[in-house]
């Protein structure tokens, strides 16, 4: 969930550079007015109140937000939170699927025991086993995901618009973090449902696409999660763009899919 956050009121370059300086000079734990032993949601929701008060927007000062940042940097991530804490003696984000590319993104046909025997009637057979697979890989893989991902991608551009009624209204925006997690919900479906069967070899390509339009979809969610974090408009500009596109990549494979020769 986490990647390297932008910080609302600088220019690129010196955001750029701030983004790897080591901002946390004081306690993150202060800084967000959380005690050692919060957990992620008291931590998130402490980050986003005070995200919201402070906020250049809002009247907020720049400085104070920089290091709310960056003290989210720290604290919003489990991995480096933990290691905060061992090297301060203290006790105290979901897989995306291109961290999975590795498994997902293995050729289909590996495994499948080569081209049988050299015979007419084997190579036939062997047609017949890679359609049928084929088959059984678009039913049961393949539609339900187009399924999942449509629950995602359709209902957003109304939650987007219930939210622009006033982005800092605290139902609004409660609401639109709900439509996220149940998305997030769908798309880890979606992945489960991506790792559960090898695409066949008559679809590699095809697989393949499906693979993207499924990592876009996560990114989108990704960057709109950041966007109710901070109100950073570039990370709601960029994850609606996302899924924009995210939308005619599955339109095209749904057009692919009627193609496909089986």
């Amino acid at each position: 969930m986490m990647g390297g956050h932008r910080l609302p009121g600088l220019s690129a370059a010196r955001r750029d550079s701030l983004s790897t300086a080591p901002l946390v000079a004081a306690d993150p734990y202060a800084v967000l007015g959380v005690g050692r032993t919060a957990t992620a949601t008291e931590i998130k929701a402490a980050y986003r109140a005070l995200v919201k008060r402070h906020h250049p927007d809002a009247g907020g000062d720049s400085q104070r937000m920089l290091a709310l940042n960056a003290a989210w940097e720290v604290l919003g991530d489990r991995d480096r939170r933990r290691r905060y804490d061992l090297s301060t003696g203290g006790c105290g984000a979901s897989g995306s699927v291109r961290a999975a590319a590795g498994v997902a993104a293995d050729p289909p046909g590996s495994g499948s025991g080569g081209s049988g025997p050299a015979s007419t009637v084997g190579k036939a057979a062997s047609r017949e086993r890679s359609a049928g697979d084929l088959l059984d890989w678009l039913r049961l893989v393949y539609a339900p995901m187009d399924r999942l991902l449509g629950q995602v991608i359709n209902p957003f551009p109304a939650a987007l618009k219930a939210l622009s009624a006033d982005p800092y209204d605290d139902a609004l925006m409660e609401a639109f973090c709900a439509f996220l997690e149940q998305s997030r919900q769908k798309v880890a479906r979606a992945e489960t449902l991506y790792r559960s069967r090898a695409c066949p070899e008559l679809a590699r390509g095809f697989g393949l696409s499906v693979y993207h339009c499924l990592g876009q979809v996560q990114d989108a969610l990704a960057e709109l999660e950041r966007y109710t974090l901070g109100y950073v408009d570039s990370y709601l500009h960029d994850g609606r763009e996302m899924l924009r596109e995210a939308r005619r990549r599955r339109q095209r494979l749904q057009e692919e899919r009627r193609r496909l020769s089986i």
